[in-house]
């Protein structure tokens, strides 16, 4: 997968160090897969939620934050749209960002 909107991740982990391992896994991991479908996504990643518009949610760093990326099975691409605590994940439509 090509995640797009690195940056907006880099930006997160220099606010947030103790995200910074898991983000670099999670982007690590990206890196070199394929995904089909959001059943091939939740294959690797179990605890992956799905909502519209093609949004997945990650949790991350023990499920302190939460990552939303827009997912495009057929172009091999992930957008960044969201990266934050609980609380800012609370105040969003997931859908929507």
């Amino acid at each position: 997968m090509w995640v797009l909107s690195r940056s907006t991740l880099e930006k997160f982990w220099k606010k947030h160090p103790d995200a910074k391992a898991s983000l670099k896994a999670w982007l690590s991991a990206m890196k070199g897969a394929q995904f089909a479908s959001p059943n091939d996504l939740k294959r690797l990643f179990r605890t992956v939620d799905f909502v519209g518009n093609d949004r997945a949610i990650f949790n991350v760093s023990g499920n302190k934050y939460r990552l939303i990326v827009s997912v495009d099975y057929e172009m091999g691409r992930m957008f960044i749209r969201f990266i934050g605590t609980h609380a800012a994940y609370d105040k969003i439509d997931a859908e929507e960002v």
